[in-house]
């Protein structure tokens, strides 16, 4: 059968453009479409602009060392409006860099919201069209719990868009979004708490990392509260609101932001014309090659649930390009070791196994740990502290995790990601030697074990 294209891509985000744009290089032809905007959460809703302003909220502890280092610099303001403004300029600047991509390509972009209407047939715009293939790259959504008063809250979609900077700020979540808001709300001046249901934040990261951060928000005068939840969220007259939490306290606040989670993005998709399944969760089914219970229907990216991270979305992009059209130069995407950062105010960068996994492993872990006050802090009254850990398997001697809170942790840990994909030793590390004076050094200086 002769098909319109060789392959069709539903959703312009990275890893559907990605896939899009390499499959293309490869002599396919491929339609991708888009109902929002080009370049997906991260472009338009997600890292990038949620890092700009994470660098906005930095600027407040700057502006209060800078005397210790000499400068007077009168006394500060801060706009919200003059900041997402500037935003909103660069992202239109990344969405056109993106609709480049695509065109330069020969990537055929249709505009509109697509839906499956066959294994092999996408409906857009009142137009139907005919693929060998189709990849779902449709994303994820934002969930707001089903609760009274739910109209009033936020999520990070309208988050970056707000007309002013609240005065008072409710945050609701204790994943990475949850901490990179609080710590983005509370730098820009507002009154932040946050609010997470269990006993501490960011499960699933090393406990030290988790404690840590704690006490360094707490130390800065984030408000956190643990085993809080809210019951129902009422707007009053004034336009403020009252919030109830489920053990009684009323709290009051001018804004809720919900950072509780993320559902795969299958609206009207059409998914009820396909063989394509959803496990107990929702997300889509896929094996090892991203490809559903329907053989022509493929899914990559957060619609699948695995690792819901920008550059896992573009390995799996790649991998089905390369497996499809270059076969030659396909391989299948590691999971493993893959370093990540949370841009909380400090930031965390980590790779590798916690301490808990790799005692759950079986492993016999010992643990390097070091604790102290960068050196651009010394010279003025700030206590924050920065903290790096290895976790070492005692018997090969091989680093099986890298974590650390501190200033530019992401930027650092990246580079140390390449060491531990490699299978670097402790000893390797050791005969390293370090670039003085720096944070990073201390990663390779580390010589007694703390646990």
């Amino acid at each position: 059968m002769a098909y319109d294209f060789d392959l069709y891509v539903i959703g312009a985000g990275s890893g559907g453009v990605r896939a899009a744009r390499f499959a293309a290089g490869f002599g396919a032809k491929v339609a991708v479409a888009e109902s929002r905007y080009l370049g997906g959460t991260c472009v338009n809703v997600g890292c990038v602009p949620k890092k700009l302003l994470v660098y906005g909220a930095h600027y407040a502890e700057d502006l209060e060392q800078a005397s210790a280092y000499g400068w007077t610099t009168g006394e500060a303001s801060f706009d919200w409006a003059t900041l997402i403004a500037n935003k909103d300029r660069e992202i239109n600047r990344l969405n056109g860099i993106y609709r480049n991509l695509l065109v330069n390509s020969g990537v055929v972009l249709h505009e509109g919201h697509a839906r499956l209407t066959g294994p092999h047939e996408v409906e857009i715009n009142g137009q139907r069209y005919t693929a060998e293939h189709i990849m779902i790259a449709t994303g994820g959504w934002p969930v707001i719990p089903d609760i009274p008063g739910r109209e009033h809250a936020i999520s990070s979609n309208e988050a970056f868009f707000l007309k002013e900077l609240p005065k008072r700020v409710i945050v609701v979540g204790g994943g990475y979004i949850a901490v990179e808001f609080a710590g983005i709300f509370h730098g820009m001046g507002a009154q932040t708490s946050l609010l997470y249901r269990g006993e501490l934040f960011l499960r699933g990261f090393d406990g030290a990392v988790r404690k840590h951060l704690a006490e360094e928000l707490s130390r800065r005068g984030l408000d956190l509260q643990f085993n809080a939840d809210i019951k129902r969220i009422e707007k009053l007259d004034d336009g403020s609101l009252e919030v109830e939490l489920k053990d009684g306290c009323i709290l009051a606040t001018d804004c809720v932001f919900y950072a509780t989670g993320r559902r795969p993005m299958l609206d009207n998709l059409g998914l009820e014309h396909t063989g394509v399944t959803l496990d107990e969760k929702g997300f889509i089914k896929v094996n090892e090659k991203y490809e559903t219970a329907e053989p022509s229907i493929l899914a990559i990216g957060d619609v699948i649930g695995r690792v819901q991270l920008t550059p896992v979305a573009l390995a799996e992009g790649m991998a089905v390009a390369r497996r499809l059209f270059k076969p030659e130069q396909y391989r299948l995407v590691d999971y493993r070791m893959i370093p990540t950062a949370v841009f909380s105010l400090p930031n965390i960068g980590t790779v590798g196994l916690t301490e808990e996994q790799a005692r759950e492993e079986g492993h016999d872990v010992q643990v390097f740990e070091s604790r102290f006050r960068p050196m651009k802090l010394t010279l003025t009254d700030c206590q924050e502290r920065t903290l790096m850990k290895l976790v070492v398997d005692a018997r090969t001697d091989k680093v099986l995790g890298c974590h650390m809170v501190g200033p530019d942790a992401g930027e650092i840990v990246q580079g140390l990601a390449i060491a531990l994909k490699a299978g670097a030793t402790k000893r390797d590390f050791d005969e390293t030697i370090g670039v003085h004076p720096t944070a990073a050094e201390e990663f390779v200086t580390m010589r007694t074990p703390t646990a």
